[in-house]
């Protein structure tokens, strides 16, 4: 079937008016639309969010304890935390604190809270960029609302972020924490039970060789147990592969070699520090409750010099989050686009009237009136 491009010009011809009219009505309604629909207005914000890795004054310190400096300074190799912040500025808890905070629900004139929580959820936008920053992103009807609630929400994501242990060093500060809590405790049941021990017997000399034996013993096993919490945490953050945690594994089993040899020179099995024949029964029990209180004495003291390198580390941590751009009120809103709206619109009005002419022209012919 040949195409007459004359015969489709003279429809055309024919049918201006109609195309005409079509196409001009499609583009007064579009337009009435757009003046309508209420403008939205965007606000951006930038942050940096803190890097892992550790401070030079807690490595310094790391390293008088070993073990955990390398692990401490990035060793281990943590992932970007940029997913694991936008994931707070996205979650439950912050955007409920912003609903409040900006009276939503009666803004966004909404019953249930789940729906403002949706509503507010599609005006936010998070990313992270190659630059390790993060965008945030509130569209709203209001200009300075938009840049309102932008600043808001990294404020309260600040805010959530610090009630939680989301970096090396916090999660190291809150399982030492615990560790020393239990020492502390364990240190003054001893304590108490040495004193009691004295009052009820009597007080007890003992002399200075076994002093010496008593300390150093005490002292050993304290250093194997520090060493063995150190073992713990290295093992929350490496593989059995990494040199550092072997390190520490092979310093254990030193400590742990010394201990038995120092512990065999007590012979046939007895503790040296209860030699058989020399001491009443009471020195004895003496010695096993002054051993408690040395041995729990050191361990405390060597917790807590780790206890407080993570607490550096932490502190260092928190206030890292840095807001590179603060939100300001846009000045030009960026929906809707009324320009394409129209232009899309008049354009569909066009064919559709081009289209449905052929169609009035073609049944024309097909079914032509009588005279």
């Amino acid at each position: 079937m040949v195409i007459n491009i004359t015969e489709r010009i003279a429809v055309l011809a024919r049918r201006k008016k109609f195309i005409g009219g079509i196409t001009a009505g499609t583009a007064i309604v579009s337009l009435v639309i757009c003046l309508l629909l209420p403008p939205i207005f965007r606000a951006e914000t930038k942050i940096l969010p803190p890097q892992q890795g550790s401070s030079n004054i807690a490595a310094q310190l790391l390293n008088q304890v070993g073990g955990l400096a390398t692990l401490a300074t990035g060793g281990i190799g943590m992932k970007s935390p940029n997913d694991m912040y936008i994931g707070f500025l996205r979650s439950r808890t912050v955007r409920d604190k912003i609903i409040d905070r900006f009276g939503l629900m009666k803004i966004y004139d909404v019953k249930f809270r789940e729906d403002a929580r949706k509503e507010l959820g599609e005006a936010l936008s998070a990313t992270s960029g190659k630059d390790t920053m993060i965008v945030v992103t509130v569209e709203d009807r209001d200009p300075k609302r938009a840049a309102d609630m932008a600043n808001a929400f990294v404020e309260e994501m600040v805010a959530v972020s610090k009630g939680l242990a989301i970096t090396e060093a916090a999660q190291r500060r809150l399982f030492f924490e615990e560790q020393l809590q239990d020492v502390k405790q364990a240190l003054s049941r001893a304590e108490e039970g040495i004193r009691g021990y004295q009052e009820k017997t009597g007080a007890l000399k003992i002399d200075d060789q076994a002093r010496v034996v008593i300390q150093g013993i005490g002292s050993l096993r304290a250093r194997i147990a520090a060493k063995e919490v150190q073992y713990k945490v290295a093992q929350t953050y490496a593989t059995s592969q990494n040199p550092d945690l072997q390190k520490i594994e092979e310093e254990l089993k030193g400590l742990k070699v010394e201990l038995n040899k120092l512990e065999q020179k007590g012979g046939n099995g007895h503790d040296p520090l209860m030699p058989t024949g020399r001491m009443p029964s009471v020195g004895m029990e003496y010695l096993r409750k002054l051993r408690d209180v040395k041995y729990n004495e050191i361990l405390y003291e060597l917790l807590a010099k780790q206890y407080e390198m993570a607490k550096l580390d932490e502190a260092r941590d928190a206030v890292t989050i840095q807001v590179i751009d603060k939100a300001v009120i846009p000045e030009k809103k960026v929906k809707p686009k009324r320009a394409i709206i129209v232009a899309l619109s008049t354009f569909t009005g066009l064919l559709f009237s081009i289209f449905t002419a052929f169609r009035i022209e073609r049944g024309k012919t097909v079914f032509p009136s009588s005279s």
